[in-house]
């Protein structure tokens, strides 16, 4: 059962410290696999992002260890949470509150006198993240920069502000261990197109457009970061067998 409604801890705190607790009683010993995240989430009556951000709170702390292509499984039943993972934002709701803001953002761009300036700055921002792609680099360097670029179009030191805190939220642990589960190439290759998009909006003053374009670039990264786990088929499969024939 979830907390009372009074608690003031975060969610999936909340099922990641439900989770711990079931693991240091012997529901799930050393080495097993918990079930798959759909089951976790009717279980325990939450959204599957929710857990999902629960047990990458549990890898962090040393719990559990996800195996991309196999499942979640038991690594410690003793773990205590580490002071950095409890403070840190779930991933997912970071991604809200920029799209909240960052929407906006792109809209008062698009219908600033200033956006040239602005439109120079966002295609710079682009060409380093396709320039570090094509090193194999991860292209985060250029995305804050495109981001930080739209903030300080709308010559406000507060907004600007509001935006670095949130994209810098990238580098807690729970966002960097989604990042090197859920990011890759291919990704970072749809999210240039969606950057572009953007750019293409702005530098015709087109404000719903540009408005629209970052909705749908951070609606898709949600997406992204909440994208089937890679033991899902072999769920499907047990579900599958279950079945008479």
């Amino acid at each position: 059962m979830l907390q009372s409604t009074t608690d003031t801890r975060r969610l999936y705190r909340q099922i990641a410290e439900q989770l711990r607790a079931r693991i240091a009683a012997g529901d799930f010993p050393l080495g097993s696999r918990l079930p798959p995240e759909r089951d976790l989430a009717l279980q325990l009556g939450v959204s599957r992002p929710t857990v999902r951000e629960a047990v990458i709170a549990l890898e962090v702390e040393g719990l559990v260890e996800v195996r991309m292509g196999s499942g979640i499984y038991v690594i410690d039943t003793v773990a205590m949470p580490g002071a950095a993972a409890s403070a840190a934002f779930g991933p997912l709701e970071i991604i809200r509150a920029r799209q909240v803001v960052e929407r906006e953002l792109a809209a008062v761009v698009a219908r600033s006198p200033r956006r040239g300036l602005a439109v120079a700055g966002l295609r710079e921002a682009v060409a380093k993240m396709e320039s570090d792609l094509a090193s194999g680099v991860m292209p985060i360097a250029g995305d804050r920069q495109f981001h930080l670029c739209l903030a300080e179009a709308c010559d406000n030191a507060a907004l600007l502000r509001v935006v670095s805190e949130l994209y810098d939220e990238r580098e807690n642990p729970l966002f960097e261990r989604f990042g090197r589960l859920f990011e890759d190439v291919a990704s970072w290759r749809k999210a240039v197109t969606e950057h572009r998009a953007v750019v293409d909006a702005v530098a015709e003053g087109d404000a719903v457009r540009a408005r629209t374009a970052m909705h749908v670039h951070l609606e898709l990264t949600h997406e992204r970061f909440t994208a089937a786990w890679a033991e899902e088929p072999e769920a499907r499969r047990q579900r599958a067998e279950a079945q008479p024939l």
